[in-house]
């Protein structure tokens, strides 16, 4: 029985924004409930400098009465209610740029040592992978690794591309180095990233 009158005579935490008073009456002269939801300050009464705004505190009733007789739109002219209501209100405002040309810029280096450059390198890597051609064509993973394997920029074009592919061809073929093939390996990466960028829509 006590609890069912508890559950009647006080609003429970299903009631969105209700913050136990622990003894804080509601404001509303006359009233004793306790003051359990929070409305905003008096206009134009003073506050405590750096301080939060001091609420007032009302009872389940008094909030509900305060809420139903706020008024977004009081002394707002007939344009600045009809702008406010528009569907895209707000959008239209510039917002802050998260990214500058697709990539986030670097931290500040002056703010801490980084001697073994473990940090420096790790953005620069971020930096490569994430860049775009100048020329506005599409680079896959697959072609940025190619690019990599082949010591290239991602702005080389076709020419530059055949031609880095024979440098690299008679640095590591056998026949170029008295038979020996331990370069073997790295002329078979180069010649598969070859392949891969030669079919790549950057190099079409």
């Amino acid at each position: 029985m006590a609890r069912e009158k508890i559950s009647k005579d006080r609003p429970n935490a299903r009631f969105h924004g209700r913050v136990e008073a622990n003894g804080r009456p509601c404001e509303v002269p006359g009233c004793a409930e306790a003051g359990e939801f929070r409305a905003p300050p008096v206009e134009g009464a003073p506050q405590g400098g750096e301080r939060p705004n001091a609420y007032r505190w009302f009872c389940l009733e008094h909030i509900r009465a305060f809420n139903a007789g706020y008024n977004y739109f009081a002394g707002m002219t007939a344009e600045e209610i009809t702008d406010a209501q528009r569907p895209y209100a707000g959008w239209d405002r510039e917002t802050r740029a998260f990214a500058r040309a697709g990539v986030d810029p670097g931290p500040a280096w002056a703010d801490f040592a980084d001697p073994l450059d473990a940090i420096g390198a790790k953005f620069r890597d971020a930096r490569v992978n994430r860049a775009e051609r100048r020329d506005g064509r599409s680079l896959s993973p697959a072609d940025r690794s190619a690019l990599k394997v082949m010591g290239l920029d991602i702005d080389v074009d076709r020419t530059g591309l055949r031609q880095r592919y024979s440098e690299l061809v008679r640095r590591y073929h056998p026949d170029r180095n008295g038979g020996d093939r331990q370069h073997e390996a790295a002329l078979q990466k180069v010649i598969a990233a070859y392949q891969q960028l030669k079919g790549a829509v950057a190099f079409a």
